[in-house]
């Protein structure tokens, strides 16, 4: 850990109502910094409290006001303050630690701080915006120095000029990049097609609640809704969009655009169409979209015959909901990573990984070494 090299103050826990917040503060100091506005009930100094003992007592945030509060010390001249989580009396607190002088320090800049491991640092803060434990899980692996024995084995290799190996290796963690890209980022699946094929209705089943309006008017949807879930574990974000047809109003037209935008964005396209009412325009549709799933929707309704190599469902009664689930599972997570394995999480991580492949196709193994040292440093 880098020690700091003045008086500075982190809240550690996210902005916001909560029932306790964690206010840090370290550096030559701290303790005596603390001691000026802790009343203490065993009436002790901080720099007396043996670490990781917690005392009860009341800090005074300003002329006439205080809060009871949990103070620790962890470490000399580092001292964490547990307070109430309103946003006033963090704000107050954070203010009266730094009265006397000293840096506010965001909780990022921190951890980046805090750990000699670059790769650690990052999945520290990555953890914090996991959206579900299989992401969490992984994420975990990577904290506990997965990535780091990764690449430190790869430059071992490299310097052993066994380039064939090493390739291998680098490959492997490249083709799981794409799963470590969106452990706190949801994959983006955005549901295309023409009005009134079930869009939103197949949104509601897929998440599993009413999120979006449902009505029979065709091109009710003019705006981008969206909904979190997990599939399988892993966090997706869908996107319910206005149906693609000529544009009947200025309004309607708007909501196209947005969605046409959407799509070029999306990790993956669900292609919607109705079952029992298969067109020319569908077709045409596919062909804007070839790599989208296609889902034949309102398989319910007599009559319905669901076009080739597309996947049927009905929103409606919920038949075969959870094979179309299965199939976004596989079609975003094509490579699964193994329990413990090293998963490159970060754009630069993968960039530098990518570059070290390239080097080593090459026969370079200095500029190889150099690119997986940028992961290390």
């Amino acid at each position: 850990m880098n020690e700091p090299s003045a008086l500075d103050v982190v809240q550690l826990t996210p902005a916001g109502r909560a029932a306790v917040a964690t206010v840090r503060i370290e550096g030559a100091g701290a303790c005596a910094r603390v001691d000026a506005r802790f009343e203490g009930i065993a009436r002790r100094p901080i720099s007396q409290l043996p670490p990781g003992r917690v005392a009860f007592g009341r800090f005074r945030l300003g002329p006439g006001v205080a809060d009871e509060v949990l103070v620790c010390r962890p470490a000399d001249e580092v001292v964490e303050i547990h307070c109430h989580g309103g946003p006033v009396v963090v704000e107050r607190l954070v203010h009266a630690l730094l009265a006397g002088g000293g840096r506010l320090l965001s909780w990022q800049e921190w951890v980046r701080r805090s750990f000699s491991s670059p790769i650690k640092a990052a999945a520290c803060e990555a953890l914090a915006g996991a959206l579900t434990l299989r992401a969490a899980s992984i994420l975990l692996d990577q904290f506990h120095g997965a990535l780091d024995r990764a690449v430190e084995g790869l430059c071992e290799l490299a310097g052993q000029r066994r380039h064939r190996l090493a390739i291998g290796r680098l490959e492997r963690l490249l083709a799981l990049a794409p799963c470590g890209l969106h452990l706190a980022r949801p994959w983006r699946v955005a549901l295309a097609g023409r009005p009134n094929a079930g869009k939103s209705s197949l949104l509601n089943a897929l998440v599993g609640y009413r999120r979006a309006i449902v009505h029979e008017t065709p091109g009710t949807t003019r705006d981008v809704l969206t909904a979190v879930t997990a599939i399988d574990g892993w966090p997706v974000e869908f996107a319910d969009t206005a149906g693609l047809r000529p544009a009947a109003s200025a309004v309607e037209s708007d909501g196209i655009r947005f969605a046409e935008r959407r799509l070029q964005s999306a990790d993956l396209v669900l292609l919607v169409v109705d079952a029992a009412d298969w067109r020319v325009e569908d077709e045409a549709l596919f062909g804007r979209y070839p790599d989208a799933l296609l889902v034949a929707n309102k398989t319910d309704l007599a009559g319905s015959r669901p076009p080739p190599a597309s996947l049927p469902v009905s929103a409606l009664t919920g038949a075969g909901i959870e094979s179309l689930l299965a199939a976004i599972a596989s079609r975003l997570v094509s490579a699964l990573p193994r329990p413990g394995e090293a998963v490159p999480f970060t754009p630069e991580q993968a960039k530098s990984l990518r570059s070290a492949k390239n080097a080593l196709a090459d026969n370079d193994a200095d500029a190889a070494l150099a690119r997986l040292g940028e992961l290390l440093a």
